[in-house]
């Protein structure tokens, strides 16, 4: 039997620019709201709308990019012609395939040059490196968004006795695969780039590659593990990654 997926209730809608609409699910950076954004961006992309180009999730919203000539008739503008299809293909509860999330291992070495705020984060949460690398690690993330940079992943499920707050001075080089603690949040630094987070690790996988298809490792709604290694672990990776 196929499974019923959960209707999207409708959101705020409003022209983004002249080729795109936003979708506003609320506010919030959290757990209900992220999934809320990821059924609908289902829902319309089985819809098949014409001329939608691209579909774009974040915490709690979700941008649609799309050719506005095909919505243009009448003296209707085209994007609240647009909009009213939005609106209609979420207000149906579709009978689709389960889609399942992808279950994505990433490699991370903690602390060290790797992780340069590990110790004094450890010490800032009373607790030992070692609990704060075990609790980072030791449960399930859901990305809920890729931005700031190409392929940065915003993880979903931090632990929250980890919870800390961005650095005073953020640091102008953050070096690619860098995995971080922003606030609720972690992410991982897919190029280098500058930034406040508090670095507590790094990966050794490449998580974004122009010149790869794709070129993101992680997509919105995987779900991501994280799995302490050596640095001599995490050199290996590095040298079989470059041949």
């Amino acid at each position: 039997m196929t499974p019923r997926r959960a209707q999207p209730a409708c959101p705020d809608v409003e022209p983004l620019g002249d080729t795109a609409l936003l979708l506003r699910f609320g506010d919030r950076i959290d757990a209900a709201s992220n999934a809320r954004v990821h059924a609908a961006a289902a829902t319309l992309r089985a819809a098949a709308l014409p001329g939608v180009v691209d579909v774009v999730p974040a915490y709690a919203s979700l941008a649609l990019h799309y050719s506005p000539g095909v919505w243009r008739e009448g003296t209707l503008a085209p994007w609240r012609r647009f909009a009213d299809a939005v609106r209609d293909a979420l207000a149906v509860t579709s009978i689709v395939p389960a889609q399942p999330s992808r279950e994505v291992d990433i490699p991370v070495c903690y602390g060290g040059e790797h992780g340069p705020d590990l110790d004094a984060l450890a010490a800032a949460l009373g607790l030992t490196a070692d609990e704060v690398i075990a609790r980072h690690s030791g449960g399930d993330y859901r990305v809920a968004m890729l931005g700031f940079a190409p392929g940065f992943p915003y993880l979903l499920g931090l632990d929250a006795s980890l919870h800390a707050a961005r650095r005073a001075r953020p640091r102008t080089r953050v070096p690619r695969g860098s995995v971080a603690i922003g606030g609720a949040q972690t992410g991982i630094y897919p190029s280098e780039l500058p930034g406040g987070w508090q670095l507590i690790g790094r990966t050794p996988l490449v998580l974004f590659d122009p010149q790869r298809e794709p070129a993101c490792v992680l997509a919105p709604g995987d779900v991501v593990r994280l799995r302490p290694i050596t640095r001599a672990e995490s050199d290996a990776i590095e040298r079989e990654a470059a041949r």
